[in-house]
């Protein structure tokens, strides 16, 4: 019977690497002193470097055991789930949002409370489901009384937002709200200048717009959103 070829962990990727970097080295070396018996050449060594880092793509899976039962941050104390993201994991689009609420926090799932059910109703009316997208935060952990996150906390969890992004891989992220589209973009530019207009992140097409739990408070500005939407949802079926 053959047996199944799991995927490498971080530390032996991480291992792996620094060998094939030694590897590549000494050839070099041998090179270096006119030793014949090695076809060696610059495109041979990213050649082998490409096929290394396209066999050690992270999975949602690896990233999240990484995450554990995470204390890096004071917020662990006071959750009752780490709410890591949930939907497609080669969704061409991702949501982001700023931090777990208190059903999202109960449920351990992502946008299930009252904010949640609305862009639930956003996605339906540009013809997407969740399970056809990726929707998570850019912290993990509910702060307390859904205070905005600190400094710290942000630093330690970002990385993984950043990890989540790489392996999904999205054409498009949708960032929901002031704090998700101006920590994706490193900017203090208010959201209202930075919706309705595509940026990049890592190359992807970036489009901030207004929170849901934003637009349960101020149904006005439901106009805007649903413009934005629209300008993604064009951009998302031509891609």
């Amino acid at each position: 019977m053959t047996e199944s070829i799991q995927p490498y962990s971080d530390k032996s990727a991480r291992l792996l690497s620094e060998i094939i970097e030694d590897v590549k080295g000494y050839l070099k070396y041998m090179k270096g002193l006119g030793f014949a018996g090695v076809a060696l050449s610059e495109n041979s060594l990213r050649t082998l470097d490409d096929r290394f880092k396209e066999n050690m793509t992270e999975t949602l899976d690896m990233i999240q055991n990484d995450l554990g039962n995470c204390h890096r941050c004071i917020l662990h104390k006071g959750r009752n789930h780490i709410v890591f993201g949930a939907g497609n994991p080669r969704a061409k689009l991702v949501l982001v949002g700023e931090a777990p609420g208190y059903e999202e926090d109960i449920q351990g799932l992502p946008f299930v409370g009252q904010a949640g059910q609305l862009l639930t109703r956003i996605l339906r009316a540009i013809g997407l489901t969740r399970e056809d997208v990726y929707i998570c935060n850019i912290i993990k952990c509910r702060p307390a009384g859904n205070r905005n996150p600190e400094s710290d906390e942000i630093g330690a969890c970002i990385p993984f937002l950043h990890r989540q992004l790489k392996a999904i891989k999205p054409k498009f992220i949708c960032a929901l709200g002031t704090f998700a589209a101006q920590t994706l973009l490193g900017t203090k530019t208010p959201i209202s200048q930075l919706r309705g207009h595509f940026h990049t992140y890592e190359g992807i097409h970036l489009l901030p717009t207004y929170h849901p739990a934003f637009l349960l408070r101020n149904p006005s500005k439901k106009r805007d959103v649903w413009e934005d939407m629209q300008k993604l949802q064009e951009a998302y079926e031509k891609a």
